[in-house]
């Protein structure tokens, strides 16, 4: 009888480390805001997700953004960090095969990386839906920056990448990093040190862009004033000019 109790303990004791050590090996996922700027409580606004065998593949009508943690366990981290924005047309967020997919590659050649669940643009949940993804973007950029030591990341090695829709928001910020679009007392900067745009949408121009994106993003019928402002090779190039 003693035997068999301490089987059993035994196995229970295993079991025990086994889940704790799940759970520790488990990427965090971190709340963005401590209060969401701009934010319209609209409480029938419901997140929906779409999971297939228990993996989070896609996600839409997303109103409380976060940051999901990847830290490389397998290869010695390089100090080098990358935000991912993760498309769906501003409409939806691939959040798998555009998002943790790409997070554990990146982790195997020793990059840590961040999923951004940003919040898709809609006149419910925000007094400005065009600026409502870029806000999540550069307090991304400014939460890894400030907490780099942390993850032990170089705050000078910290970029961004962007599939489709995903791309124009990291391109929107790549030229957008400095403009002032919530109220914040940190002094970090939101600049990306490096940008990598995968297929994306980079013009909100008629003829080019891609409609879907421009429509969730500025409305219907935008002005051509929106229109050039996210237009973001209008922007580089302006930039560019100002600078020769």
């Amino acid at each position: 009888m003693k035997l068999i109790l301490s089987s059993k303990l035994f196995i229970y004791s295993i079991l025990y480390l086994l889940i704790i050590n799940n759970l520790q090996s488990q990427n965090q996922i971190i709340p963005l805001w401590a209060k969401i700027p701009d934010e319209i409580a609209s409480p029938d606004y419901k997140e929906k997700e779409i999971i297939k065998d228990g993996v989070l593949q896609s996600t839409s009508f997303v109103s409380v953004p976060s940051l999901s943690v990847f830290i490389p366990k397998d290869v010695k981290p390089n100090q080098t960090a990358i935000i991912i924005f993760p498309g769906g047309g501003y409409s939806h967020l691939a959040i798998d095969k555009e998002g943790t997919k790409v997070a554990n590659w990146l982790n195997s050649i020793g990059i840590t990386a961040f999923v951004l669940k940003y919040r898709l643009p809609s006149d419910l949940i925000m007094k400005n839906k065009n600026i409502g993804p870029l806000q999540d973007a550069q307090e991304a950029v400014r939460y890894v920056r400030e907490n780099a030591a942390k993850w032990n990341i170089d705050n000078s090695k910290i970029g961004t990448l962007g599939f489709s829709a995903g791309g124009h928001l990291a391109s929107t910020l790549a030229t957008h990093f400095d403009e002032k679009t919530y109220e914040t007392r940190s002094k970090t900067s939101a600049r990306p040190d490096f940008s990598i745009l995968i297929y994306p949408v980079v013009s909100m121009e008629n003829n080019i862009t891609h409609k879907g994106s421009q429509t969730n993003l500025l409305g219907n019928n935008p002005s051509q004033e929106l229109i050039d402002s996210f237009s973001n090779e209008k922007r580089l190039a302006h930039k560019l000019h100002r600078h020769s």
